[in-house]
């Protein structure tokens, strides 16, 4: 994009199409995000104003951010949020990108909430295990009212940022965040919870040389990289998480599909729980296993 006197439409315009040309997907989407973020506009109001003219610190600010989305930088990490569960959420280099398809871990959750099915308690206890920017925790602190949530990580940026999307949405006060990996924060405590509900790095290490650059290059590698087949966290989850749940307390994890099948016929699922299926998401498959401890 030359220097010139350019407006809203003209540029948004201009942009798409060099987007387009250098392969990056939904350009004119990328587009009108990055503009909305350099002009602190939303994007109804880029076509209410398009005939508006840029200053040249916009027109530079712009064009460094369109060279960031050509690095393959996730739009996200550029415009620092993303939406989840219809709210608003920070998110940095240090955490996943919240994905649509964890969205299902929110609904089955709300599902057994509504249905009373938090085996004795009125007021559920339930361990977000991995909560990176704290979506999984902070969505169901607002669902659930009652509920009481503790969120761990093992690392410490993660947690920093998920503190703030917890001020944020005036939730910091219902929920206790904890730093560990996996189980250590609970080891040397009575603590038991109604529902651990955990999205774990799951990609086999094999297979992160065949990622998207957005992934590979900028999402952090603890967060996705689940070793060996991918299911050395689901496995450990599954097999020490009957220490810490309720009895007929539920366990939901997110995984590829391709590993459902796998995790329900794991030992430690089949001797420690009693109901257990997998469920779909949208693009109809399977993501989801939960199953609930015996009584």
């Amino acid at each position: 994009m030359t220097q010139k006197n350019w407006a809203i439409q003209g540029i948004l315009n201009v942009a798409t199409e060099f987007l387009r040309d250098k392969g990056i997907e939904s350009p004119r989407l990328c587009a009108e995000v990055l503009l909305s973020h350099q002009l602190k506009k939303n994007r109804i109001e880029l076509y209410l104003e398009h005939d508006q003219p840029l200053n040249p610190l916009e027109i530079a600010g712009y064009r460094s951010l369109i060279k960031r989305r050509l690095e393959r930088e996730p739009l996200q990490y550029i415009i620092g949020h993303q939406e989840f569960w219809s709210l608003n959420f920070l998110v940095s280099p240090a955490v996943l990108i919240p994905r649509p398809e964890t969205e299902l871990l929110i609904e089955e959750a709300l599902k057994l909430s509504e249905r009373n099915f938090f085996s004795d308690s009125c007021y559920p206890k339930i361990l977000d295990l991995g909560t990176g920017s704290g979506v999984i925790a902070i969505s169901l602190a607002k669902e659930i009212q009652n509920a009481t949530l503790v969120a761990s990580d093992i690392s410490f940026e993660a947690l920093s940022l998920a503190k703030d999307n917890a001020r944020h949405h005036n939730l910091n006060s219902r929920i206790a965040f904890c730093q560990g990996d996996l189980w250590q924060p609970f080891s040397h405590t009575s603590c038991s919870f109604n529902m651990i509900i955990s999205n774990p790095p799951y990609i086999p290490s094999e297979a992160f040389k065949a990622l998207p650059p957005e992934v590979r290059n900028y999402e952090p590698r603890i967060a996705l990289d689940g070793r060996e087949n991918g299911m050395y966290f689901i496995e450990r989850i599954i097999k020490e998480s009957e220490m810490y749940l309720k009895p007929g307390g539920w366990l939901l994890i997110e995984m590829d599909p391709n590993q459902t099948e796998r995790a329900l016929h794991c030992i430690d699922l089949i001797q420690s729980f009693g109901y257990k299926e997998r469920r779909m998401d949208y693009r109809k498959k399977y993501r989801l296993v939960m199953a609930q401890k015996r009584n």
